[in-house]
């Protein structure tokens, strides 16, 4: 019966969040920004619209991103099976960098006309537009944490690109691709969800996501073990700024009996804390206590609990760690 209430409570909560959030979703730049055309003739006329609506350089940054994010779609299809990569021969240096720019336009353009593109095709957009609106942008290649393996993940090649956009002589972190939506496992597809947390982020926790291929661009350089044996974040965590004080790994070696030690800042007992057992059941944390603006909270290790454990903060995702028994 204790079981069924706390499921009737989640539930509730969850709906009362989805609603109470979305009208927290948009800002000013976003509402103008969501009346705009779905298509215009030319990226250029895009840019011209932008320019007039907006005089200062973050708020046409914004503007971008959340015209894209709210047009483009992921093209989950081309990231299961990507085309082929294109070839080209040449002579001199400077027909090989004329030749890459032939690509990369074809690739604007397609991304701009077909309204769908993986993420080198959000970023090439970007930039463009970035350009186009008197802004300068760079690309930027590496590699990303999204989904439980991805926890001590051995394999470390790139996987992703995103932008750094420079406002008030300030580098920004901005990731378009993943403003636009995520991918439900549950469904089998992408869910278009605006999502304006990956706009001017917080570094560390960008950097909790991202790790570039070369040069720190903003963040304490870690090594790329460190990166990915680091806790996995959620949206909800960097939107509501929950810092995961402890444990610093995501890998946790334990036995069972032991009792895992978590703080989390910036939550408190007013929140609903909990996690999932092995079948899918919250089991709500009963042992928090105040510390450090934050809770902090043990959970003891027992066969009930999977490979690994995820914090859930009024019913949303905030942080997994990944278990290991001793």
């Amino acid at each position: 019966m204790i079981l069924k209430k706390f499921v009737f409570i989640f539930l509730f909560i969850n709906v009362v969040f989805l609603h109470s959030s979305y009208g927290q979703k948009y800002n000013e730049v976003d509402r103008i920004v969501a009346k705009y055309p779905k298509n215009f003739s030319t990226i250029e006329q895009l840019a011209d619209k932008i320019k007039i609506d907006f005089t200062s350089d973050y708020d046409r940054a914004r503007a971008i991103y959340t015209w894209i994010a709210l047009n483009i779609k992921y093209d989950y299809a081309s990231f299961l099976n990507p085309p082929r990569s294109q070839g080209f021969s040449y002579s001199t240096e400077a027909e090989k960098r004329r030749k890459i720019q032939q690509l990369k336009d074809k690739l604007i353009l397609k991304t701009f006309t077909s309204q769908k593109a993986v993420c080198e095709g959000f970023t090439a957009l970007y930039q463009y537009l970035a350009e186009l609106t008197g802004l300068k942008s760079e690309i930027i290649r590496g590699d990303s944490k999204t989904r439980l393996e991805d926890i001590g993940r051995k394999n470390t090649s790139s996987n992703h690109a995103w932008n750094i956009v420079l406002i008030d002589k300030k580098w920004r972190l901005l990731d378009v691709t993943w403003g636009q939506g995520y991918y439900d496992s549950g469904k089998g597809r992408m869910v278009n969800d605006f999502n304006a947390v990956y706009f001017d982020t917080n570094p560390d926790y960008f950097f909790a996501k991202h790790f570039p291929d070369s040069g720190s661009y903003l963040g304490n350089k870690l090594s790329k073990e460190e990166f990915l044996n680091g806790p996995l974040l959620y949206n909800k965590t960097i939107e509501r700024d929950y810092k995961i004080e402890s444990p610093n790994s995501g890998i946790i070696e334990a036995k069972y009996g032991d009792k895992i030690t978590i703080e989390i800042k910036n939550i408190s007992k007013s929140d609903v804390v909990f996690y999932l057992n092995k079948k899918n059941q919250p089991v709500k944390i009963q042992n928090s206590k105040e510390k450090r603006g934050g809770l902090e909270f043990q959970i003891a290790y027992s066969k009930s609990i999977g490979d690994y454990i995820t914090i859930y903060v009024d019913t949303f995702s905030i942080v997994s760690f990944k278990v290991i028994r001793k």
